[in-house]
């Protein structure tokens, strides 16, 4: 059951003599993330796993052999928490790698942060290095033995350093796509995200998780095809809600599309965030958004925030149950997740919780009613009304085999907001991964470390630099090379509107 976590502990003491700010970027969202601290420290911050009743679900589900698809910038399946994890992939944008696993777009790390939360597997302690003098090695064992505390996740994942996801056992499927600044491959996010959709029904995914969103409720009728062939194959879609922090007010597509399972955002506190969350009528389910800790790219960590990390949460706690309980239908497992959240806000459902807070251990365990529906809607019925048009019957899934197929691209038509009008010819005005305001701290520590500058794939595969695109320049990053040297783990907060 979920209860209330205690406030953030004091920050980690700065060893290092220079501290610099060195990149900030506005997307749409409030997050912020810095190198966290070293891999045998992740696990401790990992508050949730207690407070949302995860490690309790553990005992009835770890989502084993449930295949979830992350359709993101890529994940790295190199990160030693991700190891064995990824099991495919494909790139939609034209600008990836095949497998989808090379970060692309303005921030080609989020895909590996969100993946790590929903399935990271955790890793082994590193072996201290040998020491000269064999009784020096032996008493230094045994003092170790006699300090070192018993495990929280002994016998879950591959480790206990690193991050655990919520679902430690689940398949990922990882989907790359160019989102947050022009594409120089020239797909557009009209044609990626339904190709993106239907690629991972085609192999095989239970679940989809989507942290990313839109400035607009409405989207392209091109993607109607894709979202109705997901619900007609029995997945289910996990999106996000959008931060405030960003700009995003509202919930924005597809978290507004009918079907998909709208994550909003709780401080460590378990109280609707301020910056991390946004509002709307679509909100189902609230998660943790704040002072969240995920792999990056070459085996680095990060602190961050945002309901692109809330969204894995709950994607895991569907992957949970989808495993305990195979047969279920995907309007069961999201009604699950509704039904047994713990109410808070307005009593029932309201814009800022939705159905209430995340429950992991309740959502397995709990006895649930069965529903005739799926209680957050059908796009086949908003189809039928909104469109005019009769609904295909289900289409047969293409085989599971073609991780390395080019997919088609839908061409884009009108988009249509959730009531019947037309809005012109023109895709919602940004559709970029859901986080943003970003802060990269890093830790000068002499002559035993060294900075490595790496500019992220967007300024190397870059748009025309004269082109009014409306999109903000790409994010460079300087990033420390090995977290296990990483001392501080320092997080700057991010300034955006608040609520209103």
């Amino acid at each position: 059951m979920h209860s209330r976590a205690g406030k953030p502990g004091r920050r980690a003491t700065v060893r290092a003599a220079a501290l610099s700010v060195v990149s900030v970027l506005a997307l749409v969202g409030g997050t912020v993330f810095a190198p966290a601290a070293i891999a045998d420290a992740t696990r401790d911050k990992q508050y949730w796993l207690d407070s949302y009743g995860i490690r309790e679900a553990w005992k009835t589900s770890q989502g084993e052999g449930v295949k979830v698809a992350v359709i993101d910038s890529g994940v790295d399946a190199s990160h030693p928490d991700l190891k064995g994890a990824v099991v495919g992939g494909t790139d939609v944008s034209g600008s990836g790698t095949p497998n989808g696993q090379r970060g692309i777009g303005q921030t080609p790390e989020h895909g590996t942060l969100v993946a790590t939360l929903l399935a990271g597997r955790g890793h082994a302690p590193e072996k201290k290095e040998a020491d000269k003098g064999a009784a020096d090695k032996d008493k230094d064992q045994k003092d170790d033995d006699e300090k070192a505390p018993e495990p929280n996740d002994k016998g879950i994942g591959a480790g206990t350093d690193g991050v655990i996801g919520v679902a430690p056992k689940a398949d990922l499927l990882t989907v790359s796509t160019w989102l947050g600044s022009p594409n120089p491959a020239g797909v557009s996010i009209e044609e990626q995200i339904p190709a993106a959709v239907k690629w991972a029904v085609d192999n095989g995914a239970k679940v989809i998780n989507m942290s990313l969103t839109s400035s607009s409720t409405s989207w392209p009728e091109s993607w109607d095809e894709a979202f109705l062939y997901a619900e007609q194959n029995d997945v289910v879609i996990v999106a996000a809600a959008g931060n405030r922090a960003g700009g995003t007010e509202q919930s924005g597509a597809p978290a507004t599309i009918p079907g998909v399972l709208t994550v909003a955002g709780l401080n460590r506190e378990g109280e609707a965030s301020e910056g991390a969350s946004a509002q709307s009528i679509v909100i189902g389910v609230a998660a943790p958004a704040e002072d969240l800790v995920g792999g990056l790219p070459d085996g680095l960590y990060a602190d961050w925030s945002g309901t692109s990390g809330a969204t894995p949460l709950v994607s895991g706690v569907a992957a949970l149950i989808r495993a305990e309980y195979p047969e279920m239908s995907a309007a069961q497992v999201v009604n699950r997740i509704i039904s047994t959240a713990k109410d808070a806000g307005v009593p029932g459902h309201d814009p800022i919780y939705g159905f209430g807070i995340l429950d992991a251990e309740a959502a397995l365990t709990a006895d649930v009613a069965v529903v005739g529906a799926n209680p957050v809607g059908s796009i086949a019925q908003w189809i039928t009304v909104h469109r005019r048009g009769q609904v295909a019957p289900p289409e047969t899934k293409a085989p599971a085999n073609r991780v390395e197929e080019e997919p088609a691209v839908p061409e884009p038509t009108t988009p249509v907001a959730e009531e019947p009008r037309l809005e012109g010819d023109v895709l919602p005005a940004v559709i970029v991964i859901g986080f943003s305001l970003v802060f990269i701290l890093v830790i000068g520590l002499g002559v035993q470390q060294t900075l490595r500058a790496r500019q992220v794939a967007a300024a190397e595969q870059g748009a025309d630099d004269g082109e009014d695109t409306g999109f903000l320049p790409p994010i460079r990053e300087p990033l420390l090379k090995e977290s296990g040297k990483i001392v501080d783990q320092g997080t700057g907060k991010g300034s955006g509107p608040q609520n209103r």
